[in-house]
């Protein structure tokens, strides 16, 4: 069993290997396109919304033992994933110096995320 359980994990490590490899060629085909890329990341972040709601929420444990073993995964591997969005504070850093900063600051104070 344990050895299936290896083998399992092994091709799981394959197929994500294939799909990173997959998404970073994808990402240099995009690399001067900004609009191609903020649509790759809207996908990206569409794809871990569909998972995460739909076949992750119907894996989740149904016992103490499951959920132990789910938490323990989660600390050891590295927390729960999470895509983060960038502020838009962080965006116009990003920006050019000639920009007016008049129109900087109407722009940040009608975002939310600006802390």
């Amino acid at each position: 069993m344990n050895d299936q359980k290896n083998l399992e994990s092994g091709e799981l490590s394959c197929k994500l290997q294939a799909i990173a490899t997959v998404v970073y060629d994808a990402v240099q085909g995009c690399e001067d396109n900004t609009v191609a890329l903020l649509a790759m990341l809207r996908q990206l972040e569409q794809l871990h919304r569909e998972i995460r709601d739909g076949v992750f929420q119907e894996s989740l444990p149904v016992n103490r033992q499951q959920l132990y073993s789910l938490l323990k995964d989660i600390e050891s591997e590295g927390g729960w994933p999470y895509i983060e969005r960038m502020r838009l504070q962080a965006f116009l850093a990003n920006l050019p110096q000639e920009a007016p900063a008049e129109n900087s600051h109407e722009v940040l104070e009608g975002d939310r995320s600006f802390s």
